[in-house]
C-alpha cells in the first residue's frame, strides 16, 4: 500500500494559498483573516495549513507589522 496517496474517501481541502501559490504582506485583507482581535497570528491546526505555507503567513505577517500596515497590538479599548 502506497501511504503518500489519500484513500479515496477523504478529500484534500483547498485553501487560497494551494491555489494562489504566492502571499503578499500588501494583501491586508487576507492576512487579517489569520489574526486574532488581539492581534495574534493562529496555530496552524486552527488554519488548516501547512508547515511551509504557515512559516510563509507568518513572514508575510511581520513583513506587513515591520512596514506598519498592520499593528503589532490591537489596542481599542
Amino acid at each position: 500500500m502506497n501511504f503518500l496517496n489519500l484513500p479515496q474517501n477523504q478529500v484534500e481541502s483547498k485553501t487560497y494559498f494551494s491555489v494562489q501559490k504566492k502571499f503578499d504582506y500588501k494583501n491586508i485583507s487576507l492576512l487579517q483573516n489569520y489574526i486574532t482581535e488581539q492581534g495574534k497570528i493562529l496555530p496552524r491546526r486552527m488554519n488548516n495549513l501547512t508547515s511551509k505555507q504557515q512559516r510563509d503567513l507568518t513572514h508575510a505577517i511581520k513583513q506587513a507589522r515591520i512596514l506598519a500596515l498592520l499593528p503589532f497590538l490591537n489596542q481599542e479599548n
